[in-house]
């Protein structure tokens, strides 16, 4: 029988999934080690990167060596990532990213940003703190926010996502390059923000 796993977001439960479909989720950056997930029939979730199976989704490939004359082979060293049940990952594949954002804007031109959250989790205070560490903010009003910064948006929404809890959503347009990039809003409704998105780019691309 093939392994199927559900996945746990805002407290509703998606899936089955297949684990070429977990791992497709892995690729397009909506499946972190962090995101909650239950391998059926199995109602008890856990995080994706402490999965027996699914964790070797997150594993890094290992480096090619490289001969020196007169040197012998080894890995670089890299740091580690400790879950709280002791698993070991590499911190570099960390991505909190439960939902798809387009790619990253080449060059290092400034974007305007606009910073949407619905906060149930954790208190909006740190949230808001980061965004001003960001680069310069406006409140536009609660849980909403205008952002200037020279970052790009996975790296501002990777950032961000650090302050959310797992009930917590957020939702980030770059105005400057016309992206967007979100967190936890599902396998349901990431489909329909990216089919609503990619409609909205077709009708800019047809004036």
């Amino acid at each position: 029988m093939t392994d199927t796993w559900t996945i746990s977001v805002g407290g509703r439960s998606y899936g089955p999934y297949t684990y070429e479909q977990m791992q497709s989720f892995v690729g397009e950056g909506r499946l972190a080690p962090h995101s909650m997930v239950a391998k059926t029939p199995s109602t008890e979730h856990l995080p994706a990167g402490e999965d027996p199976t699914l964790i070797r989704l997150f594993m890094p490939a290992a480096p090619r060596p490289v001969e020196r004359p007169g040197h012998g082979q080894g890995p670089s060293a890299t740091g580690k990532f400790v879950t709280a049940r002791g698993v070991e990952i590499d911190e570099e594949t960390i991505q909190p990213t439960f939902g798809r954002s387009a790619d990253e804007p080449r060059g290092g031109e400034r974007g305007r940003f606009v910073v949407v959250a619905d906060m149930k989790s954790r208190s909006i205070a740190g949230l808001e703190e980061e965004i001003f560490n960001l680069g310069p903010a406006y409140s536009l009003m609660p849980q909403a926010w205008l952002l200037s910064s020279d970052m790009p948006i996975n790296q501002i929404r990777n950032t961000l996502v650090q302050k959310l809890g797992k009930m917590d959503m957020l939702f980030i347009v770059d105005a400057t390059h016309n992206k967007a990039a979100w967190f936890n809003f599902g396998p349901e409704s990431d489909s329909r923000i990216r089919r609503v998105w990619t409609a909205q780019q077709d009708l800019a691309r047809a004036s």
